[in-house]
Formats: structure tokens, sequence, C-alpha cells
């Protein structure tokens, strides 16, 4: 076993594929000498690279593969020989193409009979033979969507490639890629060591490289990356923001990385400090510097070289940041002017969806909801119909054409400055103008949701006419097709009533909503045929434009949704640890509020775990099974005179005990103690089962046993239907 390191040299890589192409040619070279049967000893390796190098260093691979064996079947006896014994031409066309006479062969047989094999024993190739193979292989699997060429060569690859080091312990070994011969020669930094690398062995290459102002592990040129930006900061008294996408971008960017501080106008943190730290981080890859979370005029840029003049760096730097700041003041300073009425005007030639109308037509709906929400949870329905109406204004906004992730950002900058607002109060102004924001959360996958009530509710109202708008156009999710982002904002909206506590009924508000949106299709239809009436007449045509659009509610399609968004919390809850079994087990009950489902949830996770849950589960899907097949007429109530056995006594006053004791606990929502109490009715339930047959021959009998099954099966399944908890 040596100690393999492959290095291929080439032009600067995309920053954004980098680690990507990395990982893929370190498992490309792994898995193609595992192919191969080589030995590899991997230890802690782990990809190398820079953005002018992809790296493999292996602490161990072997010489040479293991004695290659081989086994090929021929013929079977009854085909390979004829009557006399001699050789067939099936047999001897296998002997010579295995290379010998028929006589050396073996026999072996199977399930049809005795067959000729031809087995053979050859020594393992040499690793070095066998690593040309190996890097073409490795480079072939690797996901490069635009191949460069370079040259007047046929091949290609991400980049032009100038250099490739091979070596295995310390012997050169023998190839060519991408016509370049392999040899110990890398290059060091490209400004600070601009000189050929000679790599005495693989285990000197991270020392000799560093040496040449290179760091090839990644890891290490992160920590050196962040270490340096949170030095420079803590000097100019502030925090540095460091998002992980930004540092992973800059850390493609460099070989050597020194932080360099910068400074910005003062007067540009009049801007709204997103739009200043999207351009710093998107545009510039540049770090900002915040003080208690608000934007200083201080950045950190990242350099590729130690400067003996970092003041001319800095400079460099801030003046390629000065005109998208610029412009970034002129765009606020011109929507401060316009105002969001101005901009909410502007909403009205601006199309939503083809059969939704415009973008303000859907304020309108938004807004309608929104006062139908917002008593419900204690928010001014007044305040959250103006905020409502004002929700998308900031899309009309320059900021936002030049800046599309701060929408609802700059509306909650343009609410707190516009004088339209004025009548408000300080606090309602405030709410407004954070509810603006807050509408758009939760934006990704793990950001929270709106942190106002008001919010909250715009948050919901917007949701819920998004999706019922996209389902009465037909634009349902198919496959990975979801062109409104319809799975997206139906998490949402289930995150957000959860994870507020509103006990809303889900049920009634998207009808609510589906309403409003049939009668925008049908509307916007109706709209487009009086336009075309109207063209047509012009043209002396005789139509009519009577006949009505309107399309009556669907309570199908308002169950469909419904189902909709309870499928999308099924990876929400598994996320938390819950079964599908148990999630299934409570949205069987299908519950009219989801927050109301998520107490469930908790309550059935609670009772999940009791000894006597998993026979009380397969009890309730027996009793449930019994009543789906029973074949008279069940009493609504049970009859004592008719409860023979001691077993089916016991369980009637069990039964009748414990819905008594829950019938409280039920209405309030305490399924903890609902089911805690039903737990205890096992003993009850086991001895009836043992000693009790319920389909008696006797009618009334069976009928008033099946009462009493009923009326069990009704309070067990009353938090959930705990059958689906039974295997």
């Amino acid at each position: 076993m040596h100690p393999l390191l492959i290095e291929l040299g080439t032009e600067e890589l995309p920053v954004k594929a980098l680690p990507g192409l990395a990982q893929a040619f370190f498992d490309g070279v792994i898995a193609a000498l595992d192919k191969r049967g080589v030995a590899v000893d991997r230890g802690d390796a782990k990809p190398l690279y820079t953005p002018r190098r992809l790296a493999v260093l292996l602490p161990g691979v072997a010489s040479e593969q293991p004695e290659q064996r081989s086994e090929v079947l021929g013929p079977y006896l009854s085909i390979a020989l004829d009557a006399d014994g001699n050789p067939t031409k099936a047999l001897q066309g296998f002997a010579a193409k295995a290379g010998i006479d028929w006589t050396a062969l073996e026999k072996t047989s199977d399930a049809k009979g005795e067959r000729f094999v031809h087995r053979a024993v050859t020594p393992g190739a040499a690793t070095a033979a066998l690593l040309p193979d190996v890097l073409r292989e490795a480079i072939a699997a690797m996901p490069i969507p635009k191949p460069m060429r370079w040259g007047a060569h046929t091949y290609a690859f991400a980049r032009p490639v100038h250099w490739l080091v091979l070596l295995h312990g310390g012997t050169i070994v023998d190839a060519e890629l991408f016509g370049v011969r392999s040899g110990r020669t890398s290059r060091g930094h490209r400004f600070m060591h601009d000189a050929a690398i000679e790599i005495g062995a693989p285990g000197d290459y991270v020392d000799v490289m560093r040496n040449a102002k290179v760091l090839v592990d990644a890891d290490a040129r992160r920590a050196r990356i962040v270490q340096e930006v949170e030095g420079v900061a803590r000097a100019l008294g502030g925090d540095a923001r460091i998002e992980q996408d930004n540092l992973e971008q800059v850390n493609c960017l460099v070989e050597w990385p020194k932080a360099v501080a910068c400074t910005f106008e003062h007067e540009f943190l009049a801007v709204p400090q997103e739009a200043l730290i999207a351009t710093m981080e998107a545009n510039q890859k540049f770090f900002p510097v915040l003080q208690d979370g608000r934007l200083t005029e201080h950045f950190i840029g990242i350099a590729n070289i130690e400067s003996r003049d970092p003041i001319e760096v800095a400079k460099g730097y801030e003046r390629v940041i000065r005109p998208r700041f610029a412009d970034a003041k002129f765009f606020f300073d011109e929507d401060l002017k316009q105002g969001l009425s101005a901009m909410n005007d502007g909403l009205k030639t601006v199309t939503y969806q083809a059969k939704l109308g415009s973008v303000a037509d859907k304020t309108v709906r938004v807004a309608a909801l929104a006062e139908v929400i917002a008593p419900q949870v204690g928010v001014d329905a007044a305040l959250a119909k103006q905020a409502a109406l004002l929700s998308k204004a900031d899309l009309q906004s320059r900021m936002v054409n030049e800046f599309p992730e701060l929408q609802g950002i700059a509306g909650r900058y343009y609410a707190k400055q516009d004088s339209a607002l004025a009548g408000l109060s300080d606090d309602d102004r405030a709410s407004l103008a954070n509810a603006l924001d807050e509408a758009w959360q939760p934006r990704f996958a793990g950001d929270d949701i709106a942190l106002s009530p008001l919010g909250k509710v715009l948050a919901i109202a917007e949701r819920l006419d998004t999706l019922a708008g996209g389902f009465a156009a037909g634009l349902k999710p198919t496959g990975n097709k979801d062109a409104f982002a319809l799975r997206r904002n139906a998490l949402g909206l289930a995150r957000t009533l959860i994870e507020s506590g509103f006990d809303l009924d889900l049920k009634s508000l998207l009808i609510d909503a589906h309403t409003l949106a049939i009668e925008a299709v049908s509307n916007t239809a109706l709209t487009a045929k009086v336009a075309a009436a109207k063209e047509a007449i012009a043209k002396g045509a005789d139509v009519s434009t009577s006949q009505s659009n309107q399309r009556a509610l669907s309570i199908g399609e308002v169950d469909e949704l419904y189902d909709f968004i309870l499928d999308r919390l099924k990876g929400y809850y598994a996320d938390k640890g819950v079964t599908v079994q148990q999630f299934n087990a409570v949205a069987a009950l299908r519950p009219e509020s989801l927050y109301d489902l998520d107490r469930r949830i908790d309550a059935i996770g609670t009772f999940a775990v009791l000894p006597e849950a998993d026979a009380l589960a397969a009890a309730d899907k027996r009793i449930r099974n019994i009543l789906r097949k029973a074949d008279i007429a069940i009493p609504g109530d049970v009859d004592p005179a008719l409860l023979r056995e001691p077993a089916e006594a016991a369980l009637a006053e069990a039964v009748e005990a414990v819905r008594g004791e829950t019938g409280h606990a039920l209405a309030h929502g305490d399924y903890v103690s609902v089911l805690t109490h039903l737990a205890r009715l096992r003993p009850q339930v086991d001895a009836f089962f043992d000693s009790v047959m319920v389909n008696a021959d006797d009618a009334a009998l069976r009928a008033n046993r099946l009462a009493l099954l009923k009326r069990l099966s009704e309070r067990l399944g009353s938090v959930a239907a705990i059958e689906h908890l039974s295997s």
C-alpha cells in the first residue's frame, strides 16, 4: 500500500460547481479503483480543491490488483460431444475462444445437467497500469453540464487543463490526459508564488502547497476566511454577517484568502439595509459588518493575495460597490416620492394570472379574506383590510424591480414613511408596515412564520387565495410541475395556522377563498367574452353576451384543497418524529382546524407509548370490522336488561363511565386526558372479547352487543382513528 496523489490543474473552475466537481472526482476515483479490485485505505481522506485544481490524496492504495479469477460456462455435454464422444463445432468454438484445447476444459453441473467450463487465474495488473483508465473513467462520470473545448483538440472539460500530477508513493505514474503528460510538477499561487512546484511524495502535498501560498484543503481555507473576517470585524467594532452560501462561494474564489477592511459613505445607510446587504453578498461576495443587527458603513472583502498595499485593494472594492449603492439609493428615493397608493394603482395593469385577473384583483380577494379572519384572532378587521390592499404595492417599486428578493421588505420601509398613512396611530402604522413584510413568511423551507398577529392574518389570507385561485384556474401541481408554488404555499399556510395557535375553521375559510376564486375566473371569462362580442359587433356580426359564466361552488374541490394541504403536512410531522400511522390516525378524522389537528397528533403520540395502546388499537380495528359487517340495524342505546354476561355488563358500565369522564375534556380539546381515560378500558375490552359472543343467535342480544361496541368505538375514535396504530 502506498499513498496516491492525483492533481488536475486547470484554469479557474466555475465557483458554484466547484465543490460538486471535486466530490464527484474523488468519488469517481475511489469507485473506479474499487471496481478493479484495487484495495484502498481512504482513512479520513476528502476532496481537495481550489479554483485552479482538483486533487485526490489517498493514504494507501495497493500496488496491484489481487489475482483475477474467471469462470466462463460452455455448452452442455449433450451439445458439446457427439455420439462417439468427439467434440462438436460448438465445443471446438468455445475452446478456441478460450485459447486452449478442449481437453483442458473442466466440467461442472447445474440443474440442467453437466457442461463444460473454462476457469482461469491471471495475475493482477499493476495499479500504475490501471490508473490512466481510472482517471478517464472518473472524469467521464463528473457532472459537467457545459464542457469547454480549447485548442485544436476534440476533448473537453469544465475548464482547460494545464498540468497533471500523478504519484503512487514517490513514483510518477505515466499517463496522458487532455493532452497533458503526468509528472510531479504542480503550480503555486498565481500571483504570490508563480513558479513550478515539485511534489516529492503524496504525503508532502498539503504542506508543499501551503508553502507555495495555496491552501488545497477547502475546510482549512474556509476556516481561515472566517477567522480573518471575524478578526477584521472586531477591529471595526462590529460583527461580520457570514452567510453560508456567500462563505462557500468566496471559498471557491481564492487559494490564499486575506480579509480587507472597507468603508462606504454613511448616506447610503438611509437605503433599506437588506438592499445593501443583497448587493454586497450576491453581487460582490463581500461580508457586511453589523452592530446590534444594524448595518454599519463597513464591509469586508476577501482578496486572493496578501497585498503590500491593502488600502489600494480596499479602494478598488469600494469603487466597485459605490455605483450599485447609488442606484439603490436613487430607486429608494424615487419610490418614496411615488408612495404606496400610486404603486398600488399600477397593479391594475399587471396580470396575476390569465384566468384570475390582475394583481390588484388578487389584493381585493386577499383583503376580503383578511376581513373574515381578523376578528376571529383579535385583529382589527379594518386595519387587516387596509394592509391586505397594500400588500402587493411594492411589486411596482423600482427597488423590488432591481432586487426581487426585497418584496414585502421594501413595502415595510415605504409604509413607515408614506404620508398617506399619517392618519394611523403610531402603533397601527408600525403594525401595518411590519405586516407587509411578514405576509411573505415563511419565504423558504425552515423560515419562521409571521411574528405579529396582523402579519399572520395577511400570510394566511394570501396563501388561501393563492391555493384556491390555483385550483380554480386549473393549475394543480402535476409531477414536478408547480408553476404557482402551490405546494410551498400549502405548507406555509398550514405552518402559520398551527404554529400561531389559531383555532380557525380551515374548511370554512377554503369555501370563502374558493368562492372568491370561482367568481374571479367567471368574471375574467365574461370580460373576455364581452370584449370579443364588442369586436364582433363592430364588424357587423349578431352576437349575444347574456349567457352566464358563473361556475357553481364545488364542495368536492374544497375537499380536494383540504386534502392537498393535509398531504403537505406528512413531511412536516415526519420531521418532528411523528410516525405515518399516528399522522394517518388523526388525518382520518379530517379536523376542521389544523391547530386542533396538531393537538390531536401530540395526544396520539403520548397515547402510542402506553402499554395499552396496541391492544386498544387492535380492538378498535376489530370492532370497526364487526360493525361494518353487521347485517342488522344497530340501536343507538344499550339496553341494560339485555346485558346477560358479566363481561359485557362490566364493559357497558366502564364505557358509560369513561364517556362521562371524558365529555368535558373532549369538548375543551384536552385530548391527552381523553386517551388516558380510554386506556383504562383495556381490561374490560379484553375480557369482553374473551368471553362474549358478539354475533349471538338471539337477534336482540346481537343488536345490543353491537350497540355497546358502537358506543365504545365512537369514544375510542373521538380523538383519532386509533385503529391506524394497529399493525
